[in-house]
């Protein structure tokens, strides 16, 4: 019966609820109705952000109690997380998966190369930062960014 003492006597192991941001929700942010789908779409980043996004939903910050819930297909996605700059190999696969959404939609640039290439600006491969190939509308900026900011941005979608 240890176990089960110490079960009943820890509770809920989570982060506290991050602050949300300061600009409020994005335009067509309150069609989604308190919940919306994610789809996570790597562009060509270093996979540092991928990491900081699965932290976000994993039992400690745990972004589904927010209303957040990833998905695997971008047609049953309201809200496209995408890091990396895209490169040249990528930009026309976004494009698509962008528009495969259905509407109302929003697209998130996770990470400062998702905003402005971060370190891969200028290279070969780089078609630009995730702006120049899909509108943006809403940015999470850091190196990789922090979980919490990550889902405090997905409760400014969401509104909870």
């Amino acid at each position: 019966m240890g176990l089960l003492r110490k079960i009943r006597t820890t509770g809920r192991v989570a982060e506290p609820a991050p602050p949300r941001p300061e600009g409020g929700a994005p335009p067509g942010a309150r069609e989604f109705g308190g919940a919306a789908q994610v789809r996570c779409v790597d562009a060509g980043s270093c996979n540092g952000c991928e990491i900081e996004i699965a932290a976000a939903f994993n039992p400690v910050y745990d972004a589904e109690r927010y209303g957040a819930r990833l998905v695997a297909s971008p047609r049953h996605a309201d809200v496209a997380l995408v890091t990396g700059p895209v490169t040249r190999n990528m930009a026309e696969p976004l494009r698509r998966t962008v528009a495969a959404m259905g509407e109302p939609r929003l697209v998130v640039a996770v990470g400062d190369c998702a905003i402005n290439c971060g370190e891969f600006a200028g290279g070969y491969g780089v078609e630009g930062a995730v702006a120049d190939v899909v509108p943006v509308d809403l940015a999470v900026p850091g190196c990789p960014p922090e979980p919490g900011a990550i889902v405090a941005a997905l409760r400014s979608v969401t509104g909870r």
